[in-house]
């Protein structure tokens, strides 16, 4: 039986690389009770901000037998989102890597939909479940790294050892069992250049990150103004984040995806700073039509970029 569940495994992982994911790996289905007492107390704290839902389906959350009926297995994938090139101009308003391309919801749910298809046509044709990637009450991270995958980091971002950070996981919750992996020890040792880089001071401490000073938080799921405090302190970011994962030794071989979606939009990288600030409506849906900047919408993101300026001046410049 151990043989069989070895092969079905062996195909399905080889199946999820012909799709496009990065890596795969399994973990069975149990009551997640180390990170329920963690999330317990991150929630306590109120470290959650203005994300309640965080707080919404807590026993699911820590439990996904509650959530899926007869699940037996977390399939967890990891896909590769680095893109090859940056923003040309150093001075223009930044936005974090992962929303360069199409909003990866869609991608890795089609993709995560054909697996799922493939798995029940030529595997297992009871097979029962649902597929997730950042859109139920599942934690994501902890199932990756309880699969294998990599390691939870000081700046709360799962490490991959030879992927780095800046990866999208999904999942498949099924009725299947599958041989599980074997966590990989964590690999972050004394460093602590994630702290100290944040300019916030939302890592307050190693695996302890604080929404309510997080600069992805404040410029993507905050409502209402972005409190004065932070005035200056957003290192021109207008969506998202991406410094704690730049000064990571672990992403310093970091390799470009090669998921045509995550491309980004033609005028995207070549956007000056006037044009940032310029940005009308029309050319805000052109150039994020597809992209998870959406999310913010153009009147967020006006606001943001509003908040990086201080008596008129943009962030930075001195003049």
């Amino acid at each position: 039986m151990d043989l069989i569940k070895q092969t079905y495994a062996r195909r399905i992982r080889e199946e999820a690389l012909r799709l496009g994911f990065s890596d795969i790996g399994f973990a069975s289905v149990e009551h997640l009770k180390d990170d329920e007492e963690y999330l317990k107390s991150w929630l306590n704290q109120g470290f959650h901000a203005g994300m309640g839902y965080m707080a919404n389906h807590f026993d699911k959350r820590v439990n996904p037998a509650l959530l899926v009926e007869g699940a037996k297995t977390v399939v967890s994938v990891l896909m590769n989102y680095y893109p090859e090139s940056g923003q040309a101009d150093s001075a223009a308003p930044k936005i974090a890597r992962y929303a360069y391309g199409k909003d990866y919801h869609f991608v890795i749910k089609e993709k995560l939909q054909k697996l799922f298809d493939f798995i029940k046509k030529e595997i297992c044709p009871e097979l029962g479940g649902r597929f997730f990637t950042d859109s139920a009450p599942v934690l994501d991270r902890a199932w990756a790294r309880k699969s294998g995958l990599g390691w939870i980091g000081k700046n709360t971002n799962l490490i991959h050892k030879k992927l780095g950070s800046f990866v999208f996981i999904g999942e498949l919750i099924i009725n299947l069992e599958l041989p599980g992996g074997e966590p990989v020890k964590e690999a972050c040792g004394r460093c602590r250049l994630c702290l100290d880089a944040c300019p916030t001071g939302a890592l307050m401490a190693p695996y302890q990150l604080d929404a309510n000073k997080c600069t992805s938080y404040l410029t993507i799921e905050h409502k209402g103004d972005i409190p004065e405090v932070f005035r200056g302190k957003l290192d021109n970011w207008v969506f998202g984040c991406d410094i704690c994962q730049e000064v990571c030794p672990w992403n310093r071989k970091a390799r470009p995806t090669q998921e045509e979606a995550f491309q980004p939009h033609g005028d995207l990288l070549k956007l000056l700073p006037d044009q940032w600030f310029q940005l009308d409506e029309d050319a805000f849906r052109e150039i994020f039509r597809k992209s998870a900047v959406k999310r913010a919408k153009y009147t967020g993101l006006k606001r943001n970029l509003d908040f990086l300026t201080t008596t008129g001046k943009k962030e930075g410049n001195n003049e």
